[in-house]
């Protein structure tokens, strides 16, 4: 069996190739469903429900202590997947997917770098390093290979 990281590794690498059928996906079913607004909140449904079915499969609740101590901002996550879900599906018939994820990748890893740099949202502090300027300056550069292709 695989160790903890190793699963997470691969785990990382599988959502990570779903998220870009995810663009498409989400961008078909909103053009069925005459908005993005309409594609992602029947994607939201169903997630929810495959989420649902999930917690019920393996018997995880809550626990009451543990949801009372949440942050206030611990609980905007689903926000947050709003609006990447609809922004992709509204971006990938416009920019094309390959454009669309670069251009996603290279702001998740530059908030990625700044919010580690100060410890953020309970995180372990990691300082903005030069080699991780450079990995943003290639994934920019990417990002600009990837649109003139």
């Amino acid at each position: 069996m695989m160790n903890g990281p190793l699963l997470a590794m691969v785990l990382l690498v599988v959502a990570g190739g779903l998220t870009a059928i995810q663009g498409p996906s989400n961008a078909r079913l909103s053009a069925g469903l005459g908005s993005v607004v309409n594609g992602a909140f029947v994607s939201f449904i169903i997630g929810t429900m495959a989420l649902g079915l999930l917690a019920l499969t393996l018997h995880i609740k809550p626990e009451g202590q543990a949801v009372r101590s949440i942050p206030w901002w611990g609980w905007l996550g689903g926000l947050y997947g709003c609006l990447f879900v609809t922004s992709i599906a509204w971006a990938v018939p416009r920019l094309g997917v390959a454009t669309t994820m670069t251009l996603v990748v290279a702001a998740q890893l530059a908030i990625s770098v700044v919010l580690d740099h100060y410890g953020a949202f309970g995180t372990t502090a990691q300082p903005i390093s030069l080699a991780r300027i450079g990995g943003i300056a290639l994934i920019v550069g990417g990002v600009l290979l990837v649109r003139r292709g």
